[in-house]
């Protein structure tokens, strides 16, 4: 074997990537390529289409340094991966997995089309810590319980980082890179990359007493390079180590993103059926109503707003903040998880499939090793507790601003003198809340409890 392709997609570092060191240490030749995906590109929300587009710049630039191109080519992947291999005598054609339905069903299309061909496949899986298959109950399913899987997965030990061979790598003129419409949220540059995991590095002692906290700076901003693949969750998770309560809590995150990746492996069905098919028969009410104002931010629940609000401005939102938002949905007002996972997905800059759809089943008391169904978040309880100086709120609830310390959070409690002095007419400038918390639970307990029965 002398000549390979690497099909870069969602793992756009060539920095311990498996693929792409197993392209370049058992190849001569190696032909890097990127195919544009208008199915994936056209479903991605704002922020996350520019993030795409930056990253698969710096990727180019990493290839470049190689004195090799990246070969960018756009359509569908099935053609033009065949047809790259055909017109450049490709011997073997390597590619990281991917576990979502669309990539599954896409990969194999490749692959036959390839075999047919006579070209070899290899597949890696560089963008999870290990791999599915490799953590299994005694059955050789995957843990529907998070803890015993986490158990098993501390124990196994980190792979060594994924080091490029000495192969030459091929410069073939491709497509021009598109051209974002804006500019991407975050830095996309490897030393960007690098510099945000030095950074947290600083921090992430605190990790476990601060990470709930939405007012503070508290959480790693790694989340995006993790679903490109512009950082590898196993240099994460080697560097950062468990020498802490704050570093092993941190680690512990990055096990709960393998274990969604290893279910949605085992059933990818998962984005849209619940894993206890029993709460498939929930009784929704989806109120259009409803689900506009949560959309937009006036729910009239300061801490919901502000968290919705922080998201169409910026695509993303604090972790504790998103169980906040999407319990308030699901819960509060009874609305079919699925409607806020698609919401969120599309404008999530780090938006992936598996982690979201399963942490909305996660709050919703749907999926394995759900919160149980009768847990329901206090939206009000949730503010006091996590964003006690009301900071968080008033940043992206501005018109509470004049309202002092805590008593951001519950402005219906406040007397009408209170209210004018820090210019706030519920129902004018502000929402009045539109449902009560307290009914609202009843009401979801006795849908959940009735689709038990």
């Amino acid at each position: 074997m002398t000549r390979a392709l690497m099909w870069f997609r969602r793992d756009l570092s060539i920095a311990d990537n498996l693929a792409w060191a197993a392209a370049t240490s058992d190849h001569r030749e190696v032909l890097p390529a990127y195919v544009f995906d208008r199915t994936l590109l056209d479903a991605a929300g704002p922020f996350r289409r520019r993030q795409y587009l930056a990253f698969v710049t710096a990727l180019a630039d990493q290839v470049r340094a190689t004195g090799g191109e990246l070969t960018v080519m756009s359509g569908d992947p099935v053609g033009a991966i065949t047809r790259l291999a055909r017109e450049h005598d490709i011997d073997a054609v390597l590619w990281n997995n991917d576990v979502t339905a669309y990539a599954t069903a896409r990969d194999s299309a490749v692959e036959q089309a390839l075999t047919t061909a006579g070209v070899e496949v290899l597949r890696e899986w560089s963008t999870l810590v290990h791999p599915p298959g490799t953590i299994t109950t005694g059955s050789g399913h995957v843990h529907r319980v998070f803890g015993a899987f986490h158990r098993r997965w501390s124990e196994m030990p980190v792979p060594g980082i994924a080091i490029a061979g000495p192969a030459e790598v091929l410069a073939i003129a491709g497509e021009p890179l598109p051209t974002p419409d804006a500019p991407a949220p975050l830095a996309s540059e490897a030393g960007a990359v690098r510099g945000r995991l030095d950074a947290w590095l600083d921090l992430v002692d605190a990790y476990d007493d601060e990470h709930d906290r939405p007012d503070h700076d508290a959480t790693s901003h790694l989340s995006a390079d993790l679903r490109f693949g512009a950082c590898s969750p196993r240099e994460v998770v080697r560097r950062v180590g468990r020498q802490s309560a704050g570093r092993t809590a941190f680690v512990r995150q990055l096990a709960w993103r393998d274990w969604f990746a290893h279910l949605f492996h085992e059933r990818p069905d998962l984005v849209d059926h619940a894993q206890q098919p029993v709460y498939d028969a929930i009784a929704w009410r989806d109120d259009p109503a409803d689900i506009a104002a949560w959309k937009e931010g006036r729910t009239g629940y300061p801490i919901v707003d502000a968290g919705m609000r922080e998201l169409a401005a910026t695509g993303w939102m604090h972790n504790r903040v998103r169980m906040i938002t999407a319990s308030f949905l699901v819960k509060d007002l009874l609305v079919d998880w699925r409607i806020g996972e698609r919401h969120f997905r599309h404008l999530l800059v780090d938006g992936d499939v598996p982690q979201n759809a399963g942490n909305w089943q996660w709050i919703a008391g749907t999926g394995p090793d759900a919160a149980p169904y009768f847990r329901v978040l206090n939206p009000l309880t949730q503010a006091r507790r996590f964003d006690p100086d009301g900071d968080y709120v008033r940043r992206w609830v501005p018109e509470l601003t004049g309202l002092i310390d805590a008593t951001v959070h519950a402005p219906w409690e406040l007397g009408p003198l209170d209210l004018a002095a820090a210019g706030v007419v519920l129902g004018d400038t502000y929402p009045e809340p539109i449902v009560d918390h307290a009914d609202a639970r009843e009401r979801v307990l006795a849908a959940y409890a009735a689709a038990r029965d």
